[in-house]
């Protein structure tokens, strides 16, 4: 089994590069994040024609979580974690949202479901733009959360996988220059005890248990060519249990998917295969490291 997961940044505007992915990499299940859509625009056509059913959890505008699988999706479906529903954000909505009503838990942010007798849940954490900031506390009160709905609803002993953009690059090996970010979002000691809070419970890094090479990166800034100069975090991530962590035999992230037209997502997909091999891709890293070091960016191990 092939699992995937992929902030998209908009599946509408992505959607001819993740069907260009699907065709690329073959995943048996794919998360995904920041769909920014709602339950009712989601493109679940597009889907059942590469032979994906797609589960979709959204508000409209922002946010948006989804899995889409090859090997079916069961029941026991959870959203928001099981605390109801999120705010209407699409279109139409007549509610006025101002950044000072931010409340991660009123947002599309969280799915799970049964796919191919794993337990899958999607994420994408809150940013938390500033340390100290009301974002940023709500970042960690929405990380709690998610450890107390681990600890009430699932288990180590169960085959389990937590994937989706975390938003932490849990140690400095995951960001380009750990002195340059020292101290904000995404790096601060609070965000990554968080995130080792999940691998404590039971979890495993699944990319990181196989693989040890340093710049290698799952998302880069648009701004000022920091792809091309490979200024990036490690920060989504697909972490599991004991049953399943044990089965990966291949960790990789997609570094082709981060290039070409239209504009890319600013992150790239990260795939693990499970028991056998998946269809073989060039990631592009070994071609990339050479232009990379030209441009005087991070190396590449």
């Amino acid at each position: 089994m092939r699992i995937a997961t992929w902030n998209v940044n908009s599946l509408k505007a992505r959607m001819d590069k993740v069907e260009w992915w699907l065709g690329r990499a073959e995943p048996d299940v794919l998360l995904i994040q920041e769909t920014k859509l709602t339950d009712q625009d989601a493109p679940v056509m597009p889907f059942q024609m590469w032979g994906y059913e797609l589960l979709h959890h959204g508000e409209g505008r922002w946010n948006g979580v989804a899995i889409a699988s090859r090997v079916g999706i069961g029941g026991d479906v959870v959203t928001n974690f099981g605390d109801g529903p999120v705010r209407d954000s699409g279109p139409g909505s007549t509610t006025v949202f101002a950044e000072e009503d931010f409340n991660p838990f009123d947002e599309a942010r969280m799915l799970s479901a049964v796919a191919g007798a794993i337990r899958f849940v999607s994420l994408y954490a809150p940013n938390g733009r500033v340390v100290g900031s009301p974002f940023y506390d709500g970042k960690l009160a929405w990380y709690e959360r998610l450890a107390r709905w681990l600890a009430e609803a699932a288990s180590t002993s169960e085959p389990l996988v937590i994937g989706g953009d975390l938003n932490v690059a849990p140690e400095d090996i995951d960001v380009w220059n750990a002195r340059a970010v020292h101290g904000g979002t995404h790096v601060s000691e609070p965000e990554r005890a968080a995130f080792r809070r999940l691998l404590e419970w039971g979890l495993a890094d699944t990319y990181r248990s196989n693989r040890s090479e340093p710049g290698r990166f799952t998302w880069w800034d648009y701004r000022a060519g920091n792809f091309h100069k490979n200024l990036g975090m490690r920060i989504d991530h697909l972490l599991a249990t004991p049953q399943v962590a044990k089965r990966v035999i291949w960790a990789e992230i997609d570094r082709e998917a981060r290039k070409g037209t239209p504009i890319p997502s600013d992150h790239a997909p990260l795939l693990i295969d499970l028991d056998e091999p998946g269809v073989p891709i060039d990631a592009g890293w070994d071609a990339a490291a050479a232009r990379i070091a030209a441009r005087g960016g991070t190396r590449v191990g």
